[in-house]
């Protein structure tokens, strides 16, 4: 067993890896939240997320775990606004941990303007307020969290609200059993993350994902970025080969990790991509890794990686000796911005 508790726990202030660990319960009480919402079924053309961080993630990985079974256009926007593209009927997830996102706020409002239907998810704040106001649905989520923990509950409530407006089908029983597989995986998960840390730290990771763990790449970037307190970046295949992986060539020898993050579902030609990318890259890297996803559906590889990633990012945490919960340049940004 992994004894990361014990190693980060003088440092984690606001208990991220409880957090982490608890990803499973997390999974079961969002798919409980929406159905306590008892939130009418939507006719639409299609969904668009709004979010920014933690609280946009969620759509980007419903999207992945959904994958061919999209019926409609799920979109995921990081913006002031909905796209101009945006028709009276097509739906408009608002998804703001805090409540106070400013971004999401906006979209919330221009939402209204195109006439479009709204469903909102919070914790609270002014965007729960002006949803009550409007008569629009807010599904509620927990207090206490930092919005990059609560992926669980932005991740099933982004499906639930895919499968509501008719835009895919309905996985809530995939995400039940994925809650169950990542409890029986849990010591395996945190054993290796411990290992793959021991193979990363002392390098800047750059992680690649294909077609299902494209997102998810992005996730690990973020994860470290916020966790760890340390440069990370993300790329996807096929199309870092057209470019990045030329960029290997300079900059110093030894720097990079490179983190293939492999999929069953991927197209083998995707799959030889990776295996002559890596050859071809690997005496440029600090190390090369490339890691298999585990489950048995789409969904459960999907939250089993994420999972892995979390714990992964902890554990970059515990070695550097940082606190993993504090975003004090964040905060700092925001501070210079004005709070609403």
């Amino acid at each position: 067993m992994s004894d990361l508790a014990e190693r980060i726990g003088a440092h984690d202030s606001g208990d991220q890896l409880e957090a982490a660990l608890a990803l499973p319960e997390h999974l079961r009480d969002a798919l409980w939240r929406f159905s306590s919402a008892n939130i009418e079924p939507i006719e639409s053309t299609g969904l668009v997320v709004c979010g920014m961080g933690g609280s946009a993630i969620g759509g980007d990985l419903a999207a992945a775990a959904l994958g061919s079974r999209l019926g409609k256009p799920l979109d995921v926007v990081r913006a002031y606004g909905v796209p101009p593209w945006t028709s009276p009927d097509r739906a408009i997830f608002c998804s703001s941990y805090s409540g106070n996102t400013e971004e999401t706020i906006a979209c919330y409002a221009a939402a209204e303007a195109v006439g479009a239907q709204r469903v909102v998810a919070t914790t609270g704040g002014k965007i729960a307020e002006l949803a009550r106001a409007d008569g629009v649905p807010v599904i509620g989520m927990p207090a206490g969290l930092q919005p990059r923990a609560a992926v669980g509950y932005t991740f099933a409530l982004a499906a639930e609200v895919a499968a509501l407006v008719g835009a895919g089908p309905a996985i809530r029983t995939e995400i039940d059993s994925s809650a169950a597989h990542l409890e029986s995986a849990t010591e395996s998960l945190l054993d290796l993350a411990n290992q793959l840390a021991d193979r990363i730290h002392g390098s800047v990771p750059l992680i690649y994902g294909c077609d299902l763990t494209a997102k998810i790449a992005y996730r690990w970037k973020c994860q470290i970025n916020e966790n760890s307190k340390l440069p990370a970046f993300d790329h996807h295949l096929p199309e870092m080969d057209h470019n990045e992986i030329v960029g290997w060539a300079g900059g110093p020898a030894g720097a990079y990790t490179a983190v293939f993050l492999e999929d069953s579902d991927q197209h083998p030609r995707e799959r030889q991509r990776v295996e002559l990318t890596a050859g071809l890259i690997e005496d440029r890297a600090h190390d090369v890794i490339r890691l298999e996803t585990e489950g048995e559906t789409r969904t459960e590889r999907l939250l089993w990686a994420v999972m892995l990633g979390d714990l992964l990012s902890l554990e970059l945490a515990a070695r550097e000796g940082v606190d993993p919960t504090p975003v004090e340049v964040i905060e700092s940004l925001k501070d210079q911005l004005g709070r609403p």
